[in-house]
């Protein structure tokens, strides 16, 4: 099977660079897999993509060396399955609360005996080899999302799930669940903050990796020097954005209007 170069990545001790897929697009996932990330998540959560996207997607990935992975729009083991089948290396999912929501969420990652995922890699066996299925559950990358009240209250029970890669923080549902607005790049001193170091302190102590969403590239160069093993970006929505309001605003008065807090 095709080795999943992330695992590689936190074995070392380095940082994984992720980018952030919202656009339905081939075309724009290709553009995006040859600027150097080490991995590209597409969103079907609050990307614009669906499964046929997807799929285009992960094949256009495909003509690089990047790591394709996957954030589900929910803890659902049919979708999981299926984009594993696509040949996503690593699913990101959302608003995990307890241990027996990543349980399931671990098991429909993993064959037999150790989960119940169903057996019909149709392109996993194309992307990932022959043998995909002898070694899928070890190199897939299963990370759950801590972003939810009450997974502030069970961390630990969450991060010793048997299976479980990692842990993934979405800072504006994390605002929202101590009452606070959401945001992202958040300061020292805030409560996101500090709930932030919290949550990456228990995946430490769980010998976990963990992963971050960020609005700036100086921010993630900081949660990586705390000691965050997965920063991803803003997304490819965003860069589009950016870049053509600079380019315009060079030219003429743009009126400015807050892009959405969704990630």
């Amino acid at each position: 099977m095709r080795k999943n170069k992330l695992l590689e990545i936190i074995k070392n001790g380095k940082a994984i660079v992720n980018g952030w897929l919202q656009i339905p697009s081939s075309f724009s996932a290709e553009v995006m897999a040859h600027q150097g990330w080490d991995s590209l998540t597409i969103d079907m959560q609050h990307g614009v993509i669906d499964y046929p996207n997807a799929l285009q997607m992960l094949q256009a990935i495909s003509t690089t060396e990047v790591v394709p992975m996957a954030r589900v729009n929910w803890n659902e083991p049919g979708q999981i399955m299926k984009i594993l089948d696509a040949g996503a290396y690593g699913i990101i999912c959302p608003m995990v609360s307890n241990k027996e929501q990543a349980e399931k969420f671990v098991q429909a990652c993993m064959y037999p005996p150790k989960g119940y995922r169903s057996f019909g890699p149709i392109r996993g066996l194309i992307y990932g080899g022959s043998d995909y299925a002898n070694y899928a559950n070890d190199e897939i990358l299963k990370i759950a999302m801590i972003e939810t009240s009450e997974a502030l209250q069970k961390l630990d029970e969450i991060m010793s799930t048997p299976g479980l890669s990692g842990i993934y923080i979405g800072p504006a549902d994390l605002s929202l669940a101590i009452g606070q607005k959401p945001a992202f790049d958040n300061s020292e001193g805030t409560p996101t903050y500090e709930q932030i170091v919290n949550i990456l302190k228990h995946a430490k102590k769980n010998n976990l990796f963990a992963g971050i969403h960020n609005a700036t590239a100086e921010y993630a160069k900081k949660m990586i020097e705390l000691g965050f093993q997965l920063v991803t970006i803003g997304s490819d929505q965003r860069y589009m954005s950016a870049g053509a309001k600079s380019a315009v605003s060079k030219l003429k008065i743009v009126d400015s209007k807050e892009e959405s807090k969704a990630y």
